[in-house]
């Protein structure tokens, strides 16, 4: 594999928290606008690759009144959240090793950069981001085998697979903190002088817990904002904190006395607080918690939905009132 520093990932897709801010709002008030002027948010890829609204079934020149309402930031922030937890479940369910979970990820984290939910909705962009993480990491699992392991239509992947590689700008080389972490376990057990079973224990111990709070660092911004290694040593510390087996401070000079460092041990653990700082704010919505944001985007994507229901409720009634006799 290329080296971090030379790569894509490093030079294009990590970014200040003011970027990933600026490229929120961005995508969101595109999104509004594109209601207010289409009557739907639906984006529709052509065949030559090029972005389209849909038009809308319903007369775009409705009152405000009746137009679907559009989602805030703060709604996106938290359906994104859902989805990227949903990530971590559908992986596991399908015992995907934990590089697969967090190329996905990544690439899901990347392409809400770049769109609003409102434009393309996040459970089909989750499953793409999946199938697109098994082929750049060589896991071949065919679109069939997805959806129908998930009660999926596979089509929905495969419609928004060049969407997705666009999206990214081709760049699918995506850098995670584990085999980081591993090399740095690996460091630890000579730094530590740990030869016998005690000291092993208890170090694969801080891996397994390390290995855990890197799964919940890559549902934060971090992986936007800082690189692997960081993001391994934020898991390191987080472990250490629970288990105690090694002062981090005494091992961080260690590592930056025998490479040419760039950065100095007060940016370094700089860097591991804010990435720490970022977990203590991780969101983990449930379905009920994004419900109504769920019903919200419906309504932008296809705004008949919302006549639809209601006169699959209407009938519903009508339906009940023939069999209890009320008119």
């Amino acid at each position: 594999m290329a080296d971090f520093m030379t790569s894509t990932h490093k030079s294009k897709w990590i970014c200040t928290p003011q970027d990933i801010k600026h490229k929120y709002k961005v995508a969101n008030q595109r999104a509004k606008q594109a209601l207010e002027m289409f009557g739907t948010t639906r984006m529709e890829v052509d065949i030559d690759g090029s972005f389209l609204y849909a038009e809308s079934q319903n007369d775009v020149k409705d009152s405000a009144e009746k137009r679907p309402k559009p989602l805030k930031v703060e709604e996106e922030q938290l359906l994104r959240a859902f989805y990227e937890f949903k990530i971590q479940d559908v992986c596991d369910a399908f015992k995907f090793p934990r590089k697969i979970q967090a190329t996905a990820l990544i690439y899901f984290k990347r392409f809400y950069l770049l769109w609003s939910v409102m434009e393309h909705h996040p459970k089909d962009i989750m499953l793409t981001c999946i199938y697109a993480a098994c082929k750049a990491e060589e896991n071949h699992v065919s679109a069939e085998e997805l959806g129908k392991g998930i009660g999926q239509d596979h089509h929905v992947i495969l419609n928004n697979e060049m969407l997705v590689f666009q999206s990214l700008g081709f760049d699918l080389i995506a850098y995670a903190p584990y085999r980081a972490l591993e090399g740095f376990i690996s460091d630890l057990e000579e730094f530590c002088g740990a030869k016998d079973d005690d000291q092993l224990v208890a170090l694969k111990g801080a891996l397994d817990t390390a290995r855990i709070e890197a799964d919940k660092i890559m549902r934060s911004d971090g992986p936007l904002l800082f690189p692997p290694g960081q993001l391994a040593l934020t898991a390191l510390h987080r472990a250490n904190t629970a288990h105690g087996v090694f002062d981090l401070e005494r091992y961080l000079r260690s590592v930056l006395s025998r490479h040419q460092p760039a950065h100095t041990i007060s940016e370094l653990t700089g860097s591991i607080n804010a990435i720490d700082s970022l977990i203590g704010k991780l969101l983990t919505p449930t379905s009920k918690d994004v419900k109504h944001i769920d019903r919200k985007l419906k309504s932008c994507l296809d705004p008949g939905s919302h006549d639809k229901s209601k006169k699959r409720k209407h009938r519903s009634k009508d339906s009940s009132n023939e069999v209890t006799g009320i008119s």
